[in-house]
């Protein structure tokens, strides 16, 4: 589906105090930008931002990271945090996902949440998708040590082949499922947007955490 361009929201995120746009010159020193020592997780591909802001509100000793790459996707996630209550451990960024390893510094990084990542269907647009292994040697440099990828979809294609990828990068995978909602992993999950439309039609949720 097309995206719709939102009139002025690039101006609008430009102007934003919570939209971090000099993103490179924090590499290795995101702790300072939050003034505290807690650990980061980040969001690649966010969205309209439901699942971090509800993450964020449940656990202010975390420290959020939303990564969205497009202004008028990211304009609306913004949107709905100023409806929110006041968070203090939220930031945003508008980047492409591939430039995460020139953003965060080795190790900076403790969970990666890629939620209904786009499934780039066509075979030589694989290295664009968000669990393929070229994805995953970016997050060996950014993650700590017992660092973590979690990753929902409702593609059973794409699901596969993360499954695929995740252990020809070298990684390793825990907590697999392919019925998040009717599965043990069910309590605490939190949806996204798309979630929630696609379990309402009747379709399975999968889920996987990877870690090395």
């Amino acid at each position: 589906m097309r995206l719709r361009k939102v009139k002025g929201a690039a101006e609008a995120i430009a102007q934003h105090p919570l939209v971090i746009h000099d993103a490179p010159a924090h590499k290795g020193h995101w702790k300072e930008l939050f003034q505290n020592d807690h650990p980061i997780h980040i969001e690649i591909g966010m969205g309209k931002g439901r699942f971090l802001t509800e993450l964020a509100r449940q656990h202010p000793d975390v420290n959020y990271i939303g990564i969205e790459r497009y202004d008028s996707v990211l304009i609306r996630a913004l949107e709905k945090r100023e409806e929110a209550e006041e968070l203090h451990n939220l930031f945003y960024l508008c980047e492409d996902a591939k430039n995460v390893a020139e953003i965060f510094g080795k190790g900076e990084i403790d969970r990666i949440y890629l939620n209904f990542s786009d499934p780039w269907p066509k075979d030589r647009h694989a290295k664009r998708r968000l669990t393929s292994k070229e994805f995953f040697a970016r997050y060996h440099e950014i993650l700590a040590a017992d660092g973590e990828v979690m990753f929902k979809t409702d593609n059973r294609i794409l699901f596969d082949f993360s499954l695929e990828q995740v252990p020809e990068a070298g990684w390793q995978l825990k907590d697999v499922t392919f019925d998040l909602h009717h599965s043990e992993f069910a309590d605490g999950n939190i949806m996204t947007e798309y979630e929630e439309k696609f379990s309402s039609l009747g379709n399975p949720i999968f889920r996987l955490v990877a870690y090395r």
